[in-house]
């Protein structure tokens, strides 16, 4: 027997994501990939996948999808409102455990709870063409698989393979917040007058309804910049700072643009990359400076915790 979802509903910025793509950004391709890197990785590791596995990433309101074919265990994580409706009884169900659907049985992905991304992974492999070493979806570009656009209603997702063993697995973890964004100083720091640092590093700023995967627009306090509002583009990474001439912030996130002319105050570290991507338009964000080498010792700490985590599921 085939085995598909058939997309009732798409929900909103539906994607298709693994660990993105390396080494394109001479030619103006960013790593694209899961944006919360630890739910994505957690959500395989609960089935027994390999931790690049494509899966389904949803933004604020998930996909409503009907299953048909043989049994296979589905499993989400994030913070997610979800129900698992079979025959006509709906049950409502639990992030970081694992649940077996049949032929007939649909998933509701109601909404997130308080922050963006939630992500839906299986116990198989979803039938999808790669590009570049990569199923990940770039709408801007698109590239990735499913033509680089959007899952739609009605569209058909194709699994290439089930597992026929498929173990109940559970993880107690909870979605933290975190009080401040840790930073270290951008390239063009120096740009700012010591007010503009001031006010970068001691106000609050709010994220704007400006924000998807490719970048977060912020709004609070002008930061002063005493040199140039513009610079010669060039090459942008993942969590740069960028402060354009009206003096709010905007942070590059995984679809960023490879290359910009915006002076660059700082760049979010790796650790704190997953807390920030979660957080709402209406979140509050206050930045904190940290050095180079404290980011490094947290980013191991980071990874660390996320492989201790799969420890507990073996």
């Amino acid at each position: 027997m085939n085995s598909f979802f058939e997309v009732i509903r798409g929900g909103i910025n539906t994607t298709f994501q693994d660990d993105g793509r390396n080494n394109l950004y001479h030619i103006g391709i960013p790593f694209s990939g899961a944006m919360d890197k630890r739910n994505y990785i957690l959500a395989n590791s609960l089935l027994g996948n390999k931790k690049n596995k494509p899966v389904i990433e949803f933004a604020y309101q998930g996909p409503l999808i009907k299953y048909k074919g043989n049994r296979i265990s589905f499993v989400i994580t994030g913070d997610v409102i979800f129900k698992l409706i079979k025959k006509k009884n709906e049950i409502l169900g639990n992030c970081y455990e694992n649940y077996i659907i049949e032929d007939g049985d649909q998933i509701d992905i109601i909404s997130t709870n308080k922050s963006v991304y939630g992500y839906f992974a299986i116990s198989g492999e979803f039938d999808l063409k790669y590009q570049w070493g990569s199923c990940s979806i770039n709408t801007k570009a698109k590239i990735g698989s499913n033509n680089g656009e959007k899952i739609q209603s009605n569209q058909k997702i194709n699994i290439s393979h089930v597992k026929p063993n498929q173990f109940k697995k559970k993880l107690n973890y909870t979605n933290t917040k975190i009080e401040k964004i840790r930073v270290i100083k951008g390239t063009n720091f120096n740009y700012f007058s010591n007010e503009g640092k001031k006010t970068f590093f001691e106000k609050e700023f709010v994220v704007s309804k400006l924000a998807d995967r490719m970048g977060m627009r912020l709004e609070g306090p002008k930061i002063e910049n005493i040199v140039d509002t513009n610079i010669r583009s060039e090459g942008l990474i993942k969590g740069v700072i960028q402060v354009p001439a009206d003096g709010n912030p905007i942070i590059m996130l995984s679809d960023h643009g490879t290359i910009g002319g915006y002076p660059k105050i700082g760049v979010v570290i790796s650790a704190d990359y997953d807390k920030l991507v979660q957080l709402s338009p209406g979140s509050k964000i206050k930045f904190q400076e940290i050095e180079l080498s404290d980011a490094e010792t947290l980013f191991k700490l980071y990874e660390m915790e996320t492989q201790n985590l799969i420890s507990q599921l073996k």
